[in-house]
């Protein structure tokens, strides 16, 4: 197999708070944008947000949704900073390989940025 690029494509019930979400809180760079759909740069990858999907106006569960988004961040402090500023739940967990922050987006599903730089002593 010889991939180009790869993707993910999230679902969603409330699409445009989706769209506004990960564009505008998460500030992921829109690549296209159509009435059913929106692509945003994610990574060397891309997120297609379309309609079709469910929301929960809590977390889903793993039954629900077993996926997590996960984006590694070089800067993590300043991004988890930037996100709670934008009035963002965001939690801090810290682990033996390393620190993640978790956030759940405007349908209920997880999202984790991992500090690429601290690794716990």
């Amino acid at each position: 197999m010889n991939i180009a690029e790869s993707g993910i494509i999230l679902f969603t019930e409330h699409y445009e708070a989706a769209v506004t979400f990960y564009g505008d809180s998460l500030g992921l760079p829109v690549r296209e944008r159509q009435a059913d759909l929106t692509v945003f740069a994610f990574g060397a990858s891309y997120l297609m947000v379309e309609r079709g999907g469910f929301a929960s106006p809590t977390e889903k569960s793993r039954q629900a949704n077993p996926l997590v988004l996960r984006l590694d961040i070089a800067d993590f402090e300043s991004e988890v900073t930037r996100l709670k500023q934008k009035n963002l739940a965001v939690t801090v967990d810290t682990f033996a390989w390393g620190r993640i922050a978790c956030l759940i987006d405007t349908e209920g599903n997880r999202i984790e940025l991992k500090d690429t730089k601290e690794k716990p002593a």
